[in-house]
């Protein structure tokens, strides 16, 4: 099990360039099972996450062509359907949450799709009711064998109906988009998601002949096609990753430039930063973070504790609201942290505590955080990370931390960050990769 060793401390300086979006990445990946053409896609990250899902469609028969670092072409001519029954493929689709995914195209296409119960982060219960209730309106009949965690459905053919998803989950919506685009008639999905990755899976599929309006609504409207056809598609720098650099800044006391980061499609992330008192410059599409010795943590308009919750989109991100928890570690102020989405995702502030972090942790829901000021030093320790933004979380306390710091289990950072330790030790930081 790799480690990283970190010497923090050290204030940065330089420009950082964004990957492209890891979430964004799966959906477009699966979607190039909608079409027997060829099908471009650039600013893929190379993360562990994403070459995953790229060897489990090589290995189901799609053609993969790499044309320089982050574009390749793929093409979903002739996939092996008995493939998806095999130990292998139920091994390899088992280890990647983002593996569901495939299940909306390959019913859409073939009439069937076969997934066992897909992995990822321990961050509390995430179901998949969502997809398979959306895939059953539009006519297709599911099972589940509980014995082998597998799922199966299958469809003589799809029809359009009008579909009111229970939740607004980002992969349910996906999933059953892809779905929808070949099935027969009109659809409606309701409740949508409408995240700016879910919006950029809109465009892909129009861009291949799919007619999907309301896009960046919470209503879609899905007239079906026949068939789709091959495109070209650039993913968008990832958000999460943009954030969590603006973190980074505060917490070291250092001046960064996070170059080409698509400014519009950040929402209300650079606002909530700016909450926590930290200064940020949109200079063209770059934001520019100064070195700030403080940062102070605004109240609201009566004076009470800010509260920082998640929501779906347009709301604030919850993978972002780690950083935001150890970024208000070293502010000046008190903030309550709520998150909603996922009730085991606060579990990593323990660590934080042992750094010696002022957080209480209220539920598995909250957690209220005393800013230091800078003024107590957090100190390094050795921890394990529990899941991709946890851990990122970790690394840029114990980057602003006292001493030596050592994460383990960072193979859980390497699944959505792509060479974390070189690009930002290129900025000036200590990281050494062990084991």
């Amino acid at each position: 099990m790799a480690s990283f060793e970190i010497h923090g401390g050290k204030p940065l300086k330089g420009e950082l360039t964004p990957q492209g979006a890891k979430n964004e990445a799966l959906q477009i990946l699966c979607a190039v099972l909608l079409t027997p053409e060829k099908v471009t896609i650039s600013n893929l990250p190379d993360i562990i996450d994403v070459n995953k899902l790229i060897q489990l469609l090589q290995v189901m028969g799609v053609k993969i062509e790499k044309v320089e670092k982050g574009t390749f072409i793929f093409q979903a001519k002739d996939i092996d359907l008995n493939y998806l029954e095999t130990e292998d493929f139920k091994k390899r689709a088992g280890s990647l949450r983002g593996s569901i995914m495939i299940v909306g195209p390959l019913l859409a296409r073939f009439g069937k799709g076969y997934i066992p119960k897909p992995g990822g982060d321990k961050i509390g219960r995430r179901r998949l009711d969502t997809h398979f209730e959306g895939f059953a309106m539009l006519g297709a009949n599911f099972n589940y064998d509980a014995g082998e965690h597998f799922y199966s459905i299958e469809a003589k053919k799809l029809t359009g109906t009008y579909i009111h998803l229970d939740e607004a989950s980002v992969t349910g919506t996906a999933n059953v988009l892809m779905a929808a685009v070949l099935a027969e008639g009109n659809t409606t999905i309701y409740n949508a998601a409408c995240e700016p990755y879910l919006q950029q899976l809109c465009k892909m599929l129009n861009s291949m002949g799919a007619k999907i309006s309301g896009i960046g609504s919470n209503m879609l409207q899905i007239e079906g096609v026949t068939n789709l056809d091959g495109c070209f598609h650039r993913i968008l720098p990832d958000m999460i990753e943009i954030g969590s650099f603006i973190g980074l800044a505060a917490m070291t006391k250092s001046e960064i430039t996070i170059k080409d980061v698509s400014y519009d499609n950040l929402g209300i992330i650079p606002q909530v930063f700016r909450k926590l008192g930290i200064k940020l410059e949109r200079r063209g599409d770059d934001i520019f973070i100064p070195a700030q010795d403080s940062y102070e943590i605004e109240t609201f308009i009566d004076g009470s504790i800010l509260t920082i919750a998640d929501a779906p989109w347009p709301g604030f991100t919850p993978d972002l609201l780690s950083i935001i928890l150890v970024v208000a570690t070293q502010a000046k102020g008190s903030v309550l942290i709520h998150q909603k989405m996922f009730e085991s995702r606060l579990f990593f502030v323990d660590k934080l505590i042992d750094m010696g972090a002022q957080i209480i942790l209220c539920d598995p829901h909250r957690a209220s955080v005393i800013g230091m000021n800078h003024e107590h030093t957090l100190k390094g320790i050795s921890m394990t990370s529990p899941d991709i933004r946890a851990g990122v979380s970790l690394l840029i306390a114990a980057l602003s931390a006292k001493g030596k710091s050592t994460i383990h289990n960072i193979e859980q950072i390497d699944r959505g960050y792509q060479d974390i330790d070189i690009r930002l030790n290129n900025l000036g930081a200590d990281i050494r990769r062990i084991g």
